[in-house]
C-alpha cells in the first residue's frame, strides 16, 4: 500500500460494529456487558501517520484512572474486545482497545481466518509497539488516565504482543497474557518472540495458556517458564490442562466457562498485587 493511500485509510477507518464476520455464527450464551454508567465508544488516536481507531470505555464520573490495554485477537476489535473494555471500565478502569491491523486491512469484514492471516502477517512489530506508545500518550493527555498506573492485557495475537510491550514500556506496572504464542522464527516483521525477551523482562506477566491448545505446543510454554526464571520480573504461568486455544472466547465453541472465570480472577488479582 502506497504512503499516500495508507494515510488517507486509516484517517478514513472506522471501528468494527458487531462480530468479525469470520467468528460466526455466534454462541448463545455470549457476554454482554452494558455501557450504562461509562463513557464507552469508538475514539480516533493519534500516531505517527494519522489516526487509527479505537474502543475506549471508562467510568462517567472521575479522573486518574488506572490504564488498561486490550489487545486485539487475529479478528481485531470486534464485539467480544469492546465487550471486554467495558468489564474493565465497570470495575473503575479506564481500558482501550486500539485497531493495531487497520494499515494493513479491515479484518472484520473477512468471512474466512485463512483471509485473516496473510494480512496480520504483514503487521510489523515496530508498528504495533509504537501505537501503543501513542494510545498510552492518548489515555494519559485526553481520557483521564493515570501514567503511573498501567496494565496490559491480550489475546491470542494480542497475547504475544502483550509479552513484547511490556519488555518495551518498563512503565507497564503488570500484564495478563491469554494464550499468545511464546516462540517462532524471527522475519524482518516480526524480529523477536516472547521466548527472546523472556530473560531480560522487568514487568510481572501472568500467562494464561490451555494444555489441549494444538496451537501453542505446551513444550514451547514450558521453554518460556523456564526462560523467565532468570528475569527479575516475578513472572509466572498457568496451565489449564484440560482447555484449548481461546478458552476466555465466551462468543465461541472454544469457552470454558470454568477456567475463563478462574482466569478473569487471576488477572484482578494481578493487577491489583501489581498496584494497577
Amino acid at each position: 500500500m502506497q504512503e499516500v493511500t495508507r494515510r488517507k485509510f486509516i484517517a478514513t477507518a472506522t471501528l468494527a460494529t458487531g462480530f468479525a464476520l469470520a467468528v460466526q455464527p455466534i454462541s448463545a450464551g455470549v457476554i454482554t456487558t452494558d455501557a450504562k454508567g461509562l463513557v464507552a465508544g469508538a475514539v480516533k488516536i493519534p500516531v505517527k501517520d494519522g489516526e487509527i481507531p479505537a474502543y475506549r470505555a471508562a467510568p462517567a464520573t472521575g479522573e486518574n484512572f488506572p490504564i488498561v490495554l486490550v489487545i486485539q485477537e487475529i479478528f481485531g476489535v470486534h464485539e467480544h474486545i469492546q465487550d471486554i473494555t467495558r468489564r474493565f471500565a465497570q470495575l473503575g478502569y479506564l481500558a482501550i482497545a486500539p485497531e493495531l491491523f487497520i494499515r494493513q486491512g479491515d479484518v472484520s469484514k473477512l468471512s474466512s481466518i485463512d483471509e485473516i492471516r496473510p494480512i496480520v502477517a504483514k503487521v510489523p512489530d515496530a508498528q504495533v509497539l509504537s501505537d501503543l506508545d501513542d494510545t498510552v500518550h492518548w489515555a494519559v493527555k485526553s481520557a483521564k488516565g493515570n501514567a503511573n498506573k498501567l496494565a496490559i492485557t491480550g489475546f491470542c495475537w494480542g497475547g504475544r504482543i502483550t509479552w513484547l510491550y511490556a519488555a518495551h514500556n518498563p512503565k507497564v506496572k503488570a500484564g495478563v497474557a491469554w494464550y499468545g504464542r511464546l516462540v517462532g522464527d524471527a522475519t524482518e516483521l516480526q524480529p523477536k518472540n516472547p521466548i527472546d525477551i523472556a530473560s531480560k523482562l522487568t514487568v510481572p506477566i501472568l500467562g494464561l495458556y490451555g494444555g489441549k491448545d494444538t496451537g501453542i505446543p505446551i513444550n514451547t510454554v514450558e521453554q518460556m517458564r523456564d526462560r523467565l526464571k532468570s528475569s527479575s520480573s516475578k513472572s509466572e504461568i498457568i496451565v489449564y490442562p484440560d482447555v484449548p486455544h481461546a478458552f476466555f472466547a465466551d462468543y465461541r465453541p472454544s469457552y470454558h466457562e470454568k477456567e475463563a472465570k478462574e482466569g478473569w480472577k487471576r488477572l484482578l488479582a494481578w493487577f491489583k498485587k501489581y498496584g494497577v
